[in-house]
């Protein structure tokens, strides 16, 4: 019974299982060949231990097993049996016995007949298979979440392709934005960073460096605070709107541009295009205020409490650029300026004090009408009280179309020039005179000493 065993164990199938698969036979659920396959592994394993079969069932397995790998017998391919080998005379009789079954038919008639005479045979299969199915199960799974890993691997490559693409084009356009703000400032940083650091080009490199960057900060901030304000005017609402950044990046975009459309505006407007101002800080508030009481700067103003300073600067013949630095001891002051389309009929600076932030004050425009009667649209020139300060209050019909026209450069604000010296510059738009606004009328109690100086550029 061993020896049979043995001998089936050695018996090669390769031949047949790829006759098997070709034609595709299935049994049980499963192709021919693997059942079969199997059928000789358990038999082989299981012959003489679990599996007690006759010698004759044995016989007619091992016949199959050679039908199965050889095909019908040829007695002038085989060698010549020994006069005493009685199982191997056996086994040839029941070979012949099987006559012309081809192999398909052989390897069934195998798991027939070991599933007839051995009852354990058959759920050995249908463990095998299930087994077999649960590994293809978990094989497809493992499968899916590969895909699925390598799909949202994909995607995040893709989005952070995109957020690279996107960083890269915002870097370009602040570049771009960067180059063209340099551009236009460079001649006034140029001949600030001169007067600060003569004979020093090290220096006045880094100085305007550092107003080039700090006036790009100063610009976008500006921006972002025009669009809320413009989103506030559109909602009717005192909270704040949120910032949206698409359309600061579109004003953005369109200061690269400006340069140009300025040089090449062929309009016959009545006033040419105003640029915006440049402004930044420095740190060197004590040294600043130093030399201004000393007669270096234009001079030390002390305003009251409630009350606003109008420095009045006009454009010099020749000039280019404006330039204006202040500072104060120990508060915050407003601060704006607007430009007067007006020929000026002096070269002289002067300065108008009032009782409140009024641009048709009769001290800024040199006129004395004592019976027109001025007006404010509300609270509008109290800073505290977070009113809009690019309103401009307003007189009597007569007095604005007496009133010479007036554009806004920088906006009053208050500024925290306390803690550091706040400068600027602009460049001439054309004849007319500059108005430098110290606004003080939102304070009832404190007077603030303010050190300022202006000059201009050629």
């Amino acid at each position: 019974m061993e020896n049979l065993a043995t001998n089936i164990g050695k018996l090669s199938v390769d031949e047949t299982g790829q006759e098997a698969s070709e034609q595709n036979e299935m049994k049980w659920g499963m192709q021919l060949v693997e059942i079969y396959r199997l059928a000789l592994k358990f038999y082989k394993d299981k012959a003489g231990k679990a599996v007690h079969l006759s010698y004759e069932d044995n016989l007619k397995l091992v016949a199959l097993t050679m039908q199965a790998s050889h095909g019908p017998i040829s007695q002038q391919k085989l060698e010549p049996l020994g006069v005493f080998d009685v199982i191997g005379r056996d086994r040839r009789n029941q070979w012949t016995l099987l006559g012309d079954m081809n192999k398909l038919q052989a390897m069934e008639s195998f798991i027939d007949l070991l599933d007839k005479k051995c009852g354990t045979f058959k759920p050995y299969v249908e463990a095998i298979k299930k087994d077999h199915e649960e590994k293809q199960r978990l094989e497809e799974i493992e499968k899916a979440k590969k895909v699925e890993l390598l799909e949202a691997e994909r995607k995040r490559e893709e989005e952070q392709r995109l957020l690279e693409n996107e960083m890269h084009r915002e870097e370009i356009q602040r570049r771009k934005l960067q180059d063209a703000l340099n551009e236009q400032t460079f001649f006034q940083f140029k001949e600030y960073s001169e007067k600060q650091y003569p004979g020093n080009p090290d220096q006045q490199a880094i100085l305007i460096r550092q107003l080039q960057n700090e006036h790009y900060q100063q610009y976008i901030q500006q921006l972002q605070s025009q669009f809320q304000q413009g989103n506030e005017l559109e909602l009717e609402s005192s909270s704040e709107g949120p910032r949206n950044l698409e359309s600061c990046k579109e004003q953005e975009t369109s200061l690269v541009e400006e340069k140009d459309q300025c040089e090449s505006d062929n309009e016959s407007d009545e006033f040419a295009v105003v640029q915006p101002a440049n402004m930044w800080t420095r740190s060197d508030i004590k040294e600043f205020k130093m030399n201004v009481a000393k007669g270096k700067g234009d001079g030390v103003i002390r305003i009251g409490h409630g009350d606003c300073v109008t420095v009045r600067v006009p454009t010099l013949e020749g000039g280019s650029s404006l330039f204006w630095e202040f500072a104060t001891d120990n508060y915050d002051i407003g601060f704006g300026v607007y430009f007067e389309w007006q020929k000026p009929t002096t070269t002289e600076v002067t300065v108008h004090v009032s009782e409140s932030d009024d641009e048709m004050d009769d001290n800024d425009l040199g006129e004395n009408d004592e019976d027109e009667e001025i007006t404010c649209n509300g609270n509008v020139d109290d800073l505290e009280c977070g009113g809009s300060q690019n309103q401009l209050p307003t007189k009597s019909t007569s007095s604005l179309l007496d009133r010479p026209p007036l554009s806004i450069i920088v906006p009053v604000y208050r500024r925290e020039c306390q803690n550091e010296v706040y400068c600027g510059s602009h460049v001439y738009p054309g004849e007319g005179t500059y108005l430098l606004k110290f606004d003080n009328s939102f304070s009832l109690w404190r007077s603030k000493t303010l050190y300022y100086c202006v000059f201009y550029t050629r």
